[in-house]
């Protein structure tokens, strides 16, 4: 007799569990995103295993062991996965199993990659940039689609029910190219924003119809760039200290941005794509940042968490190698190793993403609190 009514509650419990689940659907059923490190959640890792596990402070807040993410803990694409009740995104070269690791999103992002082709950066001294630029990242899209869908249809369904996130990208485009002027980093903008435009394009064409294109952060206030360009001259920065000229780059960059994702709305009117104003939502935490839980002192906010020397406590080495130091408490500062946020910042710029008021338009409502 016990046996019967275990079973019959077992029985129950599947049946309404799954009409409640089936009555209340996720969001999103998967998200499949393409970017450089602010959102590789291991892709990169894997061809640099050898050196990520050295790195300790790189998984010291959350997941304490190796993640491959650069940062101390989740990035802004693991808030939103949680958000919307889906797992971490498993990177491209970490999957195993097929398809089962792959039905509720997949990470093409790779540390270091640019929106242009690795030909543009050919020849120019110190600079290694990886050959998996945005256009590979979409070459693995399409390489790993058969297994995601076996015909037009069971695509069109599936990824209509998905959000693509293309970006942020462009950043490494302009690290890359920090001996040149201003006004030459100008003249290449068009270029990047032209070959996110065109990914954009080609993922609506295999059947994507919400997407996600970030803009770029203020650059102004990135630790590496302030480091690496530092100023005798108090007009170059901004009441915060971050420079201008970078700042003012960024602003154009994500104003030509924006104007490309009209002419895909003119060109794709059955698709819905947001802009995600990652330039002022990161810009608040600078300019109120003990409005955000970070410390107030306008010198120190500026500074990398993990790193060397100088006045940023940033230099040529890199966070967990020798000559480098960690700060007592990560959560207070916006940045973690120079070129990225720590988890703290990247918490925030996820709330202000999907809580308001930085997605234009809005996503689909986030069913969990990001916490």
């Amino acid at each position: 007799m016990k046996i019967y009514i275990l079973f019959g509650i077992t029985f129950a419990c599947g049946f309404f569990g799954n009409f409640i689940s089936n009555a209340n659907p996720l969001p999103y059923e998967a998200i499949f995103n393409f970017g450089d490190s602010t959102s590789d959640t291991g892709n990169a890792a894997f061809d640099h295993l050898n050196v990520m596990e050295k790195l300790i402070p790189y998984r010291s807040t959350y997941f304490k062991h190796p993640s491959g993410r650069q940062s101390n803990g989740r990035l802004i694409i693991d808030f939103i996965a949680e958000a919307y009740g889906l797992p971490f995104l498993p990177a491209y070269k970490n999957i195993t199993k097929i398809p089962d690791d792959i039905k509720k999103g997949v990470n093409f992002a790779y540390a270091g990659s640019t929106a242009l082709d690795v030909k543009y950066f050919s020849g120019i001294s110190g600079v290694s940039a990886p050959k998996e630029s945005l256009d590979v990242q979409f070459d693995w899209f399409k390489k790993l689609k058969p297994d995601l869908c076996k015909s037009k249809e069971e695509c069109d369904s599936f990824f209509k029910k998905s959000l693509f996130i293309v970006g942020e990208i462009g950043g490494n485009d302009i690290f890359y190219h920090l001996s040149k002027t201003i006004k030459e980093l100008r003249e290449k903008v068009p270029l990047m924003v032209e070959s996110i435009k065109n990914t954009t394009n080609a993922l609506i064409e295999e059947g994507a119809v919400e997407l996600v294109v970030p803009g770029n952060f203020p650059m102004g206030c990135n630790t590496d760039i302030l480091s690496k360009k530092i100023s005798q001259k108090k007009e170059d920065y901004d009441e915060f200290g971050c420079l201008i000229a970078y700042n003012t780059l960024i602003e154009y960059f994500n104003e030509q941005l924006k104007k490309s994702i009209e002419t895909i709305k003119q060109k794709h009117p059955q698709a819905k794509i947001v802009y995600f104003d990652y330039y002022n939502d990161a810009k608040r935490l600078y300019q109120t940042p003990q409005q955000y839980g970070f410390i107030s002192d306008k010198v120190e906010i500026l500074k990398a968490c993990c790193g060397g020397s100088g006045p940023y406590h940033h230099d040529e080495y890199w966070c967990g190698t020798p000559n480098t130091t960690v700060c007592s408490d990560p959560s207070k500062l916006i940045n973690w190793d120079g070129p990225h946020f720590t988890e703290a910042a990247y918490k925030q710029i996820a709330k202000g993403l999907i809580e308001g008021p930085f997605a234009y338009p809005s996503l689909k409502p986030a069913p969990f609190k990001i916490a």
